[in-house]
Formats: structure tokens, sequence, C-alpha cells
């Protein structure tokens, strides 16, 4: 199979030119949370507006944080922040900058910046969803700013990041398998093969790219439609598994902690049916995932002895249940649960949601890490207590699963691009873009 063989049909599709403005109005009224929805709007602004450097989105927007610019981090944060004209040009940065370091064979970085000192390199890959979010990236500033100016240049990269996510497909099922530690979850938990958060973006990526048989195809083996031993979708669980490969007799390689983002993903893309997205939507209300804040990134939480665990879980955050993506609550999560509320036209719910959401988003951190000391641009040297002090910030990366404490990165940008997003689904009642 040849590149010449890839073939994106319609990338300038008039449904994609239609731009979604953000409206002055507030359009989120009646409920108690109305106040803090509204000033975490304005306060989301402001993070993207850290966050919007002269390459490209940064991960996070203070000194001291995530100075680099990552696909999926860049890209989630454009799903809000297209809303806005000012933010056009650090889009196009972002998209532009991660077009000019892809691989001969496609592969789009995980990361451009000097933040990974210790690989001693400025470029990162080992990712499967960066090429996913790019594709879907192109499509969102296609339509939300009305220019197809980047579809047109870079349709040949699109179509080698496309026949790059093709060739991750060893089985030939039209499903793309994941390495391990190949998504946003990193180290924690450990997963491989057809992982639901990878075919969720794959299916949305494939629609935008005007592949309805390889997305449907993806869709019926997903849930079990076709090949039911590929199946994601587990009916006694009410939800997808996180992965899954192969069967052996019976006996599955996969495991059944529930991945709230690829859950949710998958509803937001359509990838689950109505049915589908019913239960997952139920499962996360009995389970508690949404508590104290929306919502836990994984659950239940993993500890040392289960089976799942291992040894190198250790080394990284994760280790102790409700932190990190051990259970902690991400903002960006609780961004993607209210769209799929919205997704299954539960208003009411999501404006519940988003008015919790809020909170955690406005909760300021009281001891955020920071290096020993930080050289500015004009050579000012801060004090470990000066960068202390400027990091005392909303918008944090995570938050405790159980105390719902901010932890983390505060300024960050997906934890404000996806608040963004959510308001805006919202005061439509309808999901823009998927």
């Amino acid at each position: 199979m040849g590149e010449k063989n890839i073939i994106i049909s319609n990338p300038v599709r008039n449904r994609f030119l239609s731009p979604v403005r953000s409206k002055t109005s507030n359009g989120i009224s009646g409920a108690n949370g109305a106040d803090k929805t509204k000033e975490a709007y304005l306060k989301a602004i402001e993070v993207l507006t850290s966050c919007a450097k002269p390459n490209g989105f940064y991960a996070s927007g203070l000194p001291g944080g995530y100075e680099a610019v990552w696909a999926r981090d860049s890209m989630m944060t454009s799903l809000g922040a297209s809303f806005f004209p000012k933010f056009k040009e650090p889009m196009k940065k972002s998209l532009e900058l991660l077009t000019k370091n892809q691989t001969e064979l496609g592969l789009v970085p995980n990361c451009v910046g000097s933040y990974n000192l210790d690989r001693q390199s400025d470029i990162t890959f080992n990712s499967l969803d960066a090429p996913l979010w790019y594709i879907i990236g192109h499509y969102v500033y296609a339509k939300n700013y009305r220019d197809a100016t980047l579809l047109k240049k870079y349709k040949g990269n699109i179509a080698k990041a496309l026949l790059w996510l093709r060739y991750q497909d060893p089985d030939n099922l039209g499903l793309i398998v994941q390495q391990p530690t190949g998504d946003w979850q990193d180290a924690f938990p450990h997963k491989y093969g057809y992982t639901i958060h990878a075919q969720s973006l794959f299916y949305a990526a494939l629609k935008f790219l005007g592949e309805p048989k390889l997305a449907q195809a993806v869709k019926k083996t997903t849930n079990g439609e076709i090949r039911a031993y590929t199946a994601l979708y587990d009916k006694k669980l009410g939800y997808y598994y996180p992965w899954g490969w192969k069967n052996h007799d019976g006996d599955r390689e996969h495991e059944e902690w529930f991945d709230t983002a690829g859950n949710l993903l998958a509803i937001i893309t359509g990838l689950a049916t109505p049915a589908i997205a019913s239960r997952i939507l139920k499962h996360i209300e009995k389970a508690k995932i949404n508590k104290p804040y929306p919502c836990k990134a994984i659950w239940p939480p993993l500890k040392k002895g289960d089976p799942e665990w291992h040894s190198y879980f250790e080394k990284c955050d994760a280790r102790q249940p409700y932190n990190y993506s051990n259970a902690g609550i991400w903002p960006f999560i609780g961004g993607l649960y209210v769209v799929a509320l919205i997704k299954m036209k539960k208003y009411a719910l999501a404006k519940k949601e988003l008015a919790n959401l809020a909170k955690a988003d406005l909760a300021i951190i009281k001891n955020p890490q920071s290096p020993a000391y930080l050289i500015t641009k004009d050579k000012r040297r801060l004090s470990r207590e000066e960068l202390v002090k400027l990091r005392r910030k909303e918008f944090n990366e995570w938050l405790h699963g159980k105390t719902g404490v901010p932890l983390g990165e505060p300024y960050q940008g997906w934890s404000a691009g996806t608040y963004i997003y959510a308001y805006e689904c919202l005061k439509r009642k309808r999901v823009l873009f998927f």
C-alpha cells in the first residue's frame, strides 16, 4: 500500500468551512453555578493567552511548567481556543511546527521543545494519538476559522499521517494497534493492542478525511458487531475495555478498569451507539467517577498487588491511588464528560456538571512544584520562592481523586481549552466538530 492510495476525500468540504462563532451572551443561566461557570470561562481565556507562544500552544502557560508544544495538548487546547480570532495564529503555529517535524514515514511528533532534557532531544515521538490529534486539529482549524489554507497546503502531510496510522494494523482488521506508554496516560496504566482511546480518535479522523467505510469498520469491530473476538465493548460491564489484544482459546489479553477519557471520546465521536453511550454514562454516575469533581481518569484505582500492577509504577506519580492518572481527577476529562452529556441530550445534568467543573478549575494550587530557580528571557533569576508565588494559579493539571485538592501543573492549556469547548457546546445544546 503506497501513499498515493491514501486519498483525502474532499478535504475542504463545505461542512467544515461553516464556522462556529463564539456568542457574546452567557447562554447558561438559571443555575446556582452560573456565575462560576462564566468566571471560569473568562479565566480560561487568560490561561490560553498565557499558553499562546510564538511557536504554538505550550501545554501550560507559566514559567517552569510544560514549556513545549505537545501534539495532543495543543490540539485539545484548540478545541476551545479556536472560538477566538486572537488564537488563530498560535493554533496555526502549532500545526506548522508539528508538520515541520513529521517523520519521513508520516509519524507526527509527540512533543517539540526543550522540555525533555533527559532525552537529549527537542523532538520526541512514541505516541499513537499525536497523528490522530494532528488530523483532527486541521479540520477544527478549517471549520472555526473558515480557512482551508492549511488543509490545502498540508494535504500531503495529512495523507502521510493517515498512511502511518493505517500501517499500525498488524492483523489487517482496520483497527490501529498501540504500543505501551503510547498515549496521554504514558507509563500508567500499562496497556497495549487495541485501545478504546485510539479507536475513538481514529474513527473521528477517518470521518473527517471522508473515509466512511473505513470508519464504519472501526465502529462495528470495536462494538462487536463484526469480528466479535476483537470487540472492546463488554455488555456485562456496560463500557469499553481500556485495551484488548489476542484471544487465546477464550483467554483474552485485556484489562477491565474503566478508561474514562477513552469511553467519553467514544460517545463524543459517535463510535459508541446511543445504547452503549447511555450505559457508559450510567456507569460513571453509579461508580461516582464524576465525584467530587468530573472526572477521575480511571476506575477503580490500581494498587500494588493487583494483577494489573507493574513494578515501574512505583517510580511514577500514579503509584498512590487517587493520584495523577491513578484515579486522580483531570479537568480536561471533565470537559469531555460535559460534552458527552450534551451528546446524549442530558442538558440539565451537563449544566450541573459544568458548574462543578468550574469549581475545580478555579481552585488555586497552594504548593505548586517548582524548580530551584529559573533564568528569565531578560536574564533575571527567579528564586524558588518567587516561582512558587507566581505559580499559585488556577486550571490545574489534576486534582486528588478523593479530596479534590488541586495538584500537578497550573495554568494547563487543555484544562482551559476543553472547559471552553464544553461551555460553547452547552450554549448551543449540540456537540461541535464531531
